[in-house]
């Protein structure tokens, strides 16, 4: 049995990872998932709301308080600007192979057939379209199905279109390059090996891991995040650079914002807790950060 998701099904459900350093102590003033963040400097305040990239509609959290502080901030902010009417251009040319190699070339001739087939049967596509396509692709889409339901929502897509509704400005906290960068920087054998081990389906405790995490997510619980990515295995080294680095790199850009208006910030859960979590970072900087319930 496999003691953890896939370093992609991780970094797109939850990015867990930032979670692992925090006190014990705190533990009971850090259930919420919504985060008001405000200095003495500041007419209004700002937000910080983590999300998971992929829910079972029955498990969407969203509650009065949210809607009421994303109508009251003049800007929503998500990781990228998903309104750019480029942004699938960039992600596609993106994922595209430049070294000249084809997808097929990557692995033998069985375990090409039961790829063929899991695109078939699982993604509902055919594997012809993805040949000039870099290997992470496949390990994206294959994260990108929820394991527990058949039809997920995405608060990223709910969010654009609450924010368009109420006329405010979408924008992101990087660039398409700097998150494809992340992918491009993961070991080729080791996204083979992984997309082969699902292939072989030698990940079978995903769906118990994931409901855990489902669980401590509709709970709001933080730390109880935590203790899950600590169960799960994963190190510094696996996550580090699609958390911390990221973390440090969007603080400076979230106090641009937030000095200009009141801004929605809404980023996966796991960039918010932990030593070199996003509120941690934004407290030695200066601001009041605090839980709304």
């Amino acid at each position: 049995m496999r003691k953890h998701l896939s370093l992609i099904t991780a970094f797109l459900l939850l990015c867990l990872h930032g979670y692992a350093q925090e006190k014990a102590t705190s533990k009971a003033a850090d259930k919420s998932l919504l985060w008001r963040i405000s200095n003495k400097e500041m007419k209004e305040p700002s937000y910080l709301f983590g999300t998971i990239h992929l829910i079972c509609e029955q498990d969407y959290v969203w509650t009065d308080a949210m809607a009421k502080c994303l109508q009251a901030a003049k800007e929503l902010c998500l990781e990228l600007d998903m309104d750019d009417p480029n942004i699938t251009m960039q992600i596609a040319m993106g994922m595209m192979n430049s070294n000249g190699k084809t997808l097929k070339s990557y692995f033998d001739d069985t375990t090409y057939t039961k790829l063929e087939k899991y695109m078939k049967d699982s993604v509902g596509m055919g594997i012809e379209m993805f040949q000039t396509m870099k290997p992470v692709m496949l390990l994206t889409m294959f994260s990108a199905k929820s394991p527990i339901c058949s039809s997920a929502v995405s608060y990223e897509t709910n969010l654009v279109q609450l924010a368009q509704v109420q006329q405010k400005e979408v924008t992101g906290l990087e660039s398409v390059e700097e998150q494809l960068d992340l992918f491009d920087n993961l070991p080729t054998d080791s996204v083979i090996k992984e997309i082969t081990d699902i292939l072989n389906g030698k990940n079978s405790d995903k769906t118990a891991y994931y409901k855990k995490l489902i669980n401590a997510y509709k709970n709001q619980d933080l730390p109880a995040l935590g203790d899950l990515i600590k169960e799960s295995g994963a190190t510094d080294k696996d996550l580090g650079g699609f958390l911390d680095v990221r973390n440090e790199k969007w603080v400076p850009r979230m106090i641009e914002k937030m000095d200009k208006n009141s801004t929605f910030f809404a980023v996966g859960a796991g960039h918010l807790y932990g030593d070199n979590g996003v509120i941690n970072l934004l407290r030695k900087a200066g601001y009041t950060v605090v839980p709304v319930k």
